[in-house]
């Protein structure tokens, strides 16, 4: 994978993170998870230590936001509405 990588997202686990990966390989999308070794060992966020970066490669960065934005469940797009906080 090259050195040169984009961020798509940040998550505040590495389970979540590994489920994303999951969801980009299953499109063909390379990604790596960049995380504090603390944070691993851990396996919990606090103060930021749990965060973990998911890098994919720049060209592939718009392919990885477009399916990150689709509820794979009912194949919508998600919305603020559709996550209230």
């Amino acid at each position: 994978m090259p050195e040169n990588l984009a961020e798509l997202l940040v998550t505040d686990g590495l389970m979540e993170a590994e489920i994303i990966r999951a969801k980009l390989d299953s499109f063909g999308i390379p990604c790596m998870l960049k995380f504090e070794s603390v944070g691993r060992l851990l396996a919990i966020s606090m103060n930021g230590l749990g965060k973990v970066r998911i890098m994919v490669p720049p060209d592939r960065l718009e392919e990885a936001r477009e399916l990150m934005a689709v509820d794979v469940d009912n194949g919508e797009e998600s919305t603020d509405s559709d996550n209230p906080r």
